[in-house]
């Protein structure tokens, strides 16, 4: 072969026409090649060298090729004498196997130095073809900016990398560099750990999410996502492990920047109460957003009023609501309720108070709360940076987020910025509006409070004491209430009841209800007549309110008169639960109570219930929101009552000491509803305290009705009574002799006061008038009402009382 045709080798040459046929070896299989197969020619063509892959990939073995024209071993190469000799620089032809066969091959010739012989690589071209692509993949996976590859040896040191770690000269990592060469030895030997087992086992790793760190910049994590798989030579031996690592830091902020911003939507919100929305907010902050965080608020934002707005540096007025996380060692000065320093007025801070999202470096945070002594009381442990975001809504800078980061972490960056301030504008209005229910709230409270009777009564009839517990929830106070009324002849009252809805509109109806209730009382009607009336009145009250509101308007109620001389009860219920009786030996027991409709419900009649009760028992009124509970209907909520009545009502323990203990027993830690309890433990007059004497119809009995008070005055000492007591005993007994209708009783009751009746038959009512100087009557009433303090007519079922009181005191 001419060696300047060498030089100017065509890369078709003498093989020109030879076609791509693949070939396969003996068995119809590509024949087992480990390296690329070598010849030697001389400058004729001649094969003078052969090596062994050259006969793995042939058959033919060295003595049978060599002296051999190589153009001998090529198959389908049509014959042309001009170019013999000529052998290209690089072609791709058919072998002849040894078998019959033929084999595609793609080969490269080189001039052996020194000589001019000539060597000949040839490998199977699907073999080239692969290692084409390979290396075209390589290179554009190499070329990717996300995309790290490292191709490791068999003990994981690395063989090859486009890896470029975030150093300031910016080296690419040398071949032989290891993993803890490059990653903290943490990182490192994790991330080792999982090669190694891809290298042993030969399963292929995808998608691990693994977080690193670079030796030289520990603080900034990366997240990766690794994919590994083992490399094998020909034989399937292990060759090294390939690992491609995509940087995912970029979504992995995103994601967790949208997960954040999600949970705080979540979190953020579901209650109306100001500090629980403040720990809701703090907590969604750590440790994703922050290794620490604080939510500060105005002092006037705890009582539900608006903050007042500052300027510039001095006391911000702003207290401690919510830490997260409550067990971290937080500085003495950073406490849950303590009050934020004094502030210098520093750039940063007008900022803040212009509504803007700021981050403090080290050094600007101590120098705004205050310098280096400052520090020590309110500067939480490693910071490295500080975020404060306003809580600003409706104008109003409610308060302050503040973020931390500590130890070795990264600055906030100017995306994080802008979900802090999303965050806190989600924030400050869900505390904005928890701010305005606690006012409401606590205005309302306070209505229903100034509505109700004194906590306890001390009558006659019995003492009382009643307890209210308001509900925390959404909906506000529910208007329940109670009431101890105290009426003529030292009778006692007793009221519980429930208005439909909630809040102040509730409460209002209350007081309405209860001012009704202690007009109609005074009228001393039986108790199913008093509550026909009141839901007369309900009707006429649902009628008045706007068209959204008639089908709210409603209530129950349960009204009770316990007489303490006749040591009886009479009780109706309008729709609400029966009350429950405590006698004297601790048997207690609901009482068997025919219910009527609720109070908005008319055209249903009621029931009066009348029971003995002995001295010294407690009668319990109460509401729903007593028995109802979470995980009680009302039945066992029912049972529960009149158990823990029976357990703790004592003789010795004030009424008001067992409320609250029934309260705490029964009531959850969070109320779904008002809960009000009115206890009563009743006396009894004693029968040498009482007189009674039958009306004649007979004129001449008044004498008589005189003479038999003044006996029974005198026995009782009453001296000084006698004179207007016989005056009051003549007018009523005659008013009741020639007015009314037998049969008619005269009663006389002794306590703090003298209680004067005559009973008759006659359902009348009498009137009192001024009579003419002409008139030679109708001064009997107008007489009464200038000797007794009080005096007044009841009604019960056909028949009337006339009563009178005179304080025995004003005769001592």
């Amino acid at each position: 072969m001419d060696p300047s045709d060498v030089e100017n080798a065509d890369p078709a040459g003498a093989f020109r026409g030879a076609t791509s046929v693949s070939g396969a070896g003996p068995g119809g299989r590509p024949p087992a090649f480990d390296g690329l197969a070598a010849a030697v020619l001389d400058d004729r063509g001649t094969v003078v060298g052969w090596t062994g892959t050259a006969q793995d990939l042939t058959g033919f073995c060295a003595d049978e090729v060599h002296g051999r024209p190589v153009r001998e071993l090529v198959a389908d190469l049509p014959h042309d004498p001009r170019r013999a000799a000529h052998v290209p620089a690089t072609g791709r032809v058919r072998l002849r196997h040894q078998c019959g066969n033929t084999i595609d091959v793609t080969f490269r010739t080189t001039r052996v130095s020194g000589s001019a012989d000539f060597l000949v690589l040839a490998a199977p071209t699907p073999h080239v073809a692969d290692h084409r692509h390979g290396a075209a993949l390589l290179r554009a996976l190499s070329a990717q900016n996300r995309i790290t590859i490292a191709l490791h040896d068999t003990d994981l040191t690395t063989v090859q990398t486009n890896a470029m770690p975030d150093t300031p000269d910016g080296r690419p990592i040398q071949p032989g560099a290891r993993l803890g060469d490059v990653l903290c030895a943490e990182d490192a030997e994790s991330i080792e750990a999982v090669l190694r087992q891809v290298l042993e086992t030969g399963a292929p790793v995808i998608h691990r999410n693994q977080r690193v760190s670079w030796r030289h910049h520990p603080a900034r994590r990366h997240a990766l996502s690794l994919s590994a798989f083992r490399l094998e030579d020909t034989r399937g031996r292990p060759a090294g492990v390939a690992a491609l690592y995509i940087d995912d830091t970029d979504q992995l902020r995103a994601r967790r920047q949208l997960d954040l911003a999600h949970a705080v939507a979540e979190r953020v919100g579901g209650s109306l109460d100001v500090v629980r929305t403040a720990h809701d907010l703090a907590d969604a902050l750590v440790p994703t957003f922050g290794d620490l965080a604080a939510v500060d608020l105005a002092d006037a934002v705890f009582d539900g009023d608006e903050p007042a707005e500052r300027l510039g540096g001095g006391d911000p007025h702003l207290r401690n609501a919510a830490l997260a996380p409550a067990t971290a060692d937080w500085p003495p000065g950073i406490q849950r309720g303590n009050l934020v320093p004094s502030l210098s007025d520093h750039p940063l801070l007008r900022r803040f108070q212009h509504g803007e999202t700021v981050v403090y470096h080290r050094d600007d945070y101590i120098a705004l709360i205050g310098g280096p002594h400052s520090a020590e009381q309110f500067l939480p442990h490693d910071i490295q940076a500080v975020m404060v975001a306003p809580l600003h809504a409706r104008g109003l800078t409610l308060g302050a987020i503040v973020v931390w980061r500590t130890g070795p972490s990264e600055s906030f960056t100017a995306d994080e910025v802008d979900l802090m301030r999303q965050i806190a504008s989600r924030g400050a209005l869900a505390i904005d509006n928890a701010r305005r229910y606690t006012r409401e709230y606590r205005a309302a409270v306070a209505l229903q409070q100034r509505l109700l009777p004194p906590a306890t009564t001390d009558t006659p009839a019995a003492e009382t004491a009643g307890v209210y517990l308001p509900t925390d929830r959404g909906g506000g106070t529910s208007g329940d209430w109670y009431d101890a009324i105290p009426l003529p002849a030292l009778r006692l009252a007793l009221v519980a009841g429930d208005v439909i809805g909630r809040g102040i509109p509730a409460s209002a109806t209350m007081g309405r209800l209860r001012a009704a209730i202690q007009t109609l009382a005074d009228l001393e009607l039986e108790p199913d007549e008093l509550l026909t009336r009141l839901a007369d009145l309900v009707q006429r009250l649902a009628a008045e309110a706007p068209p959204g509101d008639h089908d709210v308007m409603g209530a129950t109620c349960l009204y009770a008169v316990y007489d303490p001389v006749t040591r009886r009860c009479a009780m109706a219920s309008a729709g609400h639960p029966p009350p429950v009786l405590v006698r004297p030996d601790g048997s207690a027991e609901a009482v068997d109570i025919v219910p009527g409709p609720p109070l908005a419900v008319c055209g249903m009649p009621y029931e009066t219930t009348t029971i003995d009760v002995e001295p010294g028992s407690v009668l319990a009124l109460y509401t729903d929101g007593l028995v109802q509970q979470a995980a009680h209907d009302v039945c066992d909520g029912l049972q529960r009552l009149t158990d823990a009545l029976a357990t703790s009502c004592r003789p010795g323990r004030a009424l008001e000491e067992t409320g609250r203990i029934l309260l705490d027993q029964l009531v959850d830690e969070a109320p779904r509803d008002d809960a009000t309890l009115l206890l009563a433990r009743t006396r009894a007059v004693p029968a040498n305290d009482t007189a009674r004497w039958r009306i004649p119809a007979d004129p001449a009995a008044v004498s008589d009705a005189r003479a038999w008070a003044t006996r029974h005055l005198t026995a009782w000492g009453l001296d000084d009574l006698l004179f207007p007591t016989e005056l009051i005993v003549s007018e009523l007994v005659t008013n009741a002799i020639r007015h009314g209708r037998p049969p008619a009783e005269l009663r006389l009751i002794r306590h703090h006061v003298l209680v004067c009746e005559v009973t008759d038959s006659n359902t009348s009512q009498p009137r009192l008038r001024r009579a003419r100087t002409t008139d030679e009557g109708g001064r009997g009433l107008f007489l009464i009402a200038q000797l007794a303090e009080r005096w007044g007519c009841r009604h019960g079922q056909n028949r009337k009382t006339i009563w009178s009181e005179q304080p025995i005191a004003r005769a001592h």
